[in-house]
């Protein structure tokens, strides 16, 4: 049985940076066709790496799991079963296609509603660091009050 390690070490090798290094090259060149070849792996990865960190999660218990991870990893990138392509071809490019101008409008929502809650999140941040700097420098001043060599020489005369 394959280690969650060498899986890992696998995929991060032949998953990506064999990959990256072929598309570096494929824009180096200006070849259009390796450079769509590329763009399709990219799109199918970034979906296998959203369904691995599920599938981690909940089924990596199942026997021969990390080795199914690499042979499909391999599967993508080989250029004799062209994995990436097909399943772009078949499956991620007609689904995005219909769906893509709900997509586009999601993204426009969460761009306007991202900026609203990171200005709300540093208008909370700003609020919580001033109230910290009040209670520290009032509790400073009382402790400073309380406990100065001053007012210890008075109390004891």
């Amino acid at each position: 049985m394959v280690s969650w390690m060498i899986s890992r070490a696998v995929v991060l090798v032949f998953g990506m940076l064999y990959p990256a290094y072929y598309s570096y090259k494929a824009v180096k060149t200006k070849n259009v066709k390796e450079y769509v070849r590329w763009m399709m792996y990219w799109i199918v990865f970034a979906l296998y790496t959203v369904t691995e960190t599920i599938t981690d999660l909940t089924v990596s218990w199942f026997p021969l799991y990390y080795e199914l991870k690499i042979a499909f990893v391999i599967w993508l990138l080989s250029p004799y079963t062209r994995g990436a392509s097909l399943i772009y071809r078949k499956f991620l490019h007609p689904l995005l296609s219909s769906k893509e101008r709900e997509i586009d409008d999601y993204i426009v929502q969460a761009k306007e509603r991202g900026y609203e809650t990171m200005v709300n999140f540093g208008r909370q941040g700003l609020n919580l660091a001033a109230t910290a700097a009040v209670t520290a420098a009032v509790k400073d001043f009382w402790l400073f009050c309380c406990y100065s060599p001053i007012n210890l020489r008075v109390k004891v005369r």
